[in-house]
């Protein structure tokens, strides 16, 4: 098995809005703010190769949304998919699965393109399944007013009219080594995976725990539609991770790409070891 970090766009978000309740003067001591309380996002995403499955967890946004649209996101640097993909030594067309953590903008905006006069839409990947849960599939289509602006058609609905676009009802393996794991505080259905990887289990933590500051119970981002279950969701989890030494990515963390999970003398949770995946 191979696991690749695949970067699409760098991003900034407010800093209240990624920690919800917790006040700035607590959540700054564990991240970096610029004098608009913005915060540096990454969008990490993932690529696995096992056997003859190529599998690579969400997109990234995309080129196709308008000056207007990305200018609210602050997008900077110059990471792309066609450069993370460079690097990992595979092309596009190698893709067998792409899985949608869930269909916000920023993690399936990367899958759709404008065909060559931009009179329609085409797949990126384009010999690939692409995969989604049905709750979030549903959540998506009738969206409610808080998370509407966030789900744009022309990211999945292209999918769909090709076929090319399937659904996951439950938690299930997508194979023996990938477990996809549901959770349902930040949005209905959102799916991640837990990896055997080299004798470690790995995951891929998407929006569930989008950064290491995102680590302590309290610290969930206002954009979760749930926030108690969210908590909930977050610390059962948590404890299954110290339990059993899971090693997390961060899919938006743009300091730190993997940390393993410790449990605090006050039962709360932090970062153990900062890690590297090559390091794995």
């Amino acid at each position: 098995m191979e696991l690749h970090l695949i970067y699409a766009e760098n991003f900034k978000l407010d800093g209240g809005a990624c920690f919800g309740v917790v006040p700035k003067a607590i959540w700054e001591k564990l991240c970096t703010v610029d004098e608009n309380n913005m915060v540096n996002i990454a969008l990490r995403n993932l690529l696995v190769v096992d056997g003859d499955r190529i599998i690579l967890f969400d997109t990234g946004i995309g080129k196709k949304q308008s000056d207007k649209f990305l200018s609210h996101y602050f997008l900077f640097g110059d990471t792309s998919l066609e450069k993370s993909f460079l690097q990992a030594g595979y092309a596009f067309e190698d893709v067998t699965d792409v899985v949608f953590t869930h269909l916000h903008f920023d993690h399936c905006g990367g899958a759709v393109k404008f065909n060559d006069d931009k009179s329609g839409y085409e797949p990126v990947f384009k010999n690939a399944t692409y995969w989604v849960s049905k709750s979030q599939w549903e959540n998506a289509i009738h969206p409610n007013p808080r998370e509407k602006a966030s789900y744009l058609p022309e990211n999945y609905m292209p999918l769909l009219e090709k076929g090319i676009l399937k659904f996951i009802e439950n938690e299930q393996f997508m194979t023996p080594d990938v477990f996809l794991k549901m959770v349902n505080g930040h949005t209905p259905g959102q799916l991640f995976p837990i990896i055997n990887y080299k004798g470690n289990k790995v995951v891929f933590g998407a929006d569930f725990i989008a950064t290491s500051a995102n680590i302590p119970l309290a610290f969930i981002p206002s954009f979760d539609t749930q926030p108690l279950l969210s908590m909930q969701e977050k610390t059962e989890f948590l404890q299954e991770a110290v339990d059993h030494n899971y090693i997390l990515i961060f899919q938006h963390d743009y300091y730190v790409e993997c940390a393993t999970i410790q449990k605090t003398e006050k039962g709360n949770y932090k970062e153990k070891e900062i890690l590297k995946l090559k390091d794995i």
